[in-house]
């Protein structure tokens, strides 16, 4: 009998942010960036009044993208929505990049622009960053005939860092204007600080730029997988093309559009973010832990300057039942990443932390 033969991939898979520990029923869970308010009240109406789930959804989920472009001011067949931004980003590079393209993301960025370049066999090049900050210089400099796409985040995962509006249009001019930007605004609404503008409002009628967004962050529906991207009509023409045909559940798209229109819920959330934030980062730094400034919903946590290593706080912390990123994954050595959590749980983890350092 034949083997059956497959393609081979070169590319470490992703792994996610760790749910369980052993021996631990219970778990304060700060490793995946998720709501620290869970989701809107409404939505838990929308679930249970959403009827005829034998069928199929709208496979063009025109409800939600008629109520993006409402709520943002952006043309209606220049929205895109997926099964999460990730699936987004799956379809740009299936639609963009062949064998030998080059494609361009910051040293420490979300996995996914890797993986899925990769997968379909472009050459991913890494820009390095300056103090786990993006660099516009870097990335222009890694810039080649064969790149194609250029990936980012902004703000940036792990690193929370990100680039301002100036910086922004600089990126975009030094750029050849056939390599397409990216732009990812996952956290753009716990931003508020005014040197920050979000790439749709800055590039919404730049044909060459393309934006993602999520409902998985602050709109809280990580689990039901709704992401929508925006670019040029040509771009989003071409990707309805190749899109699985319903890749947005019903009750995924009713909930995304209840939760635009819950705009008490988000106030609310970037609200607690900011106060957590400023007291964990207070709390940190009183332990020598250095973190990044406050921008999306997660501290970047540096120990090179702390008496205790980050793997050891992230053991100490697992044994009070905490979890936290380990950035072992991204290469990033004695750092971790952790999610701003609920009132309950921020509390507990100052806790765990004064018990650590303090009890030593």
């Amino acid at each position: 009998m034949q083997k059956i033969v497959f393609k081979k991939i070169g590319i470490e898979s992703y792994r996610p942010g760790r749910s369980l520990l052993k021996k631990k029923s219970k778990v304060i869970k700060l490793s995946a960036n998720e709501s620290a308010l869970g989701c809107s009240s409404r939505i838990k109406k929308i679930i249970s009044k959403t009827k005829k789930i034998f069928r199929y959804p709208d496979s063009k989920s025109k409800i939600l993208r008629k109520e993006i472009s409402k709520k943002y001011n952006c043309n209606f067949n220049q929205v895109i929505c997926g099964s999460g931004s990730d699936e987004i980003i799956q379809m740009l590079c299936q639609l963009f990049l062949n064998k030998n393209d080059e494609v361009i993301v910051p040293k420490y960025s979300f996995l996914m622009y890797r993986i899925y370049s990769k997968i379909v066999g472009a050459k991913v090049i890494f820009a390095n960053e300056i103090n786990f900050k993006v660099s516009v210089d870097q990335i222009v400099k890694k810039v080649t005939k064969k790149t194609k796409m250029v990936f980012l985040a902004n703000p940036n995962n792990p690193t929370g860092s990100y680039l301002n509006l100036s910086e922004l249009k600089n990126l975009r001019k030094k750029l050849r204007s056939n390599i397409l930007l990216v732009l990812d605004d996952a956290y753009e609404e716990y931003v508020v600080n005014h040197d920050y503008t979000s790439a749709l409002k800055l590039f919404k009628n730049t044909k060459n730029v393309f934006i993602l967004r999520t409902f998985s962050k602050i709109y809280g529906l990580a689990s039901l997988r709704v992401g929508w991207g925006y670019g040029s009509s040509e771009i989003v023409n071409a990707l309805m093309k190749i899109k699985p045909p319903f890749n947005v559940t019903k009750i995924g798209e009713m909930s995304a559009v209840e939760s635009l229109k819950d705009i008490k819920f988000v106030k609310k959330s970037i609200k607690h973010n900011l106060f957590w934030a400023k007291k964990l980062k207070k709390t940190f730094e009183k332990f020598n832990i250095t973190t990044n400034d406050i921008s999306a919903n997660f501290l970047f946590l540096n120990f090179d300057k702390c008496k205790f290593s980050a793997k050891y706080i992230k053991d100490k912390l697992e044994q009070k039942g905490i979890i936290v990123r380990s950035l072992e994954i991204y290469k990033i050595k004695n750092k971790l990443r952790i999610t701003i959590g609920n009132t309950k749980e921020n509390m507990l983890l100052i806790k765990a932390l004064n018990s650590i350092f303090i009890n030593v």
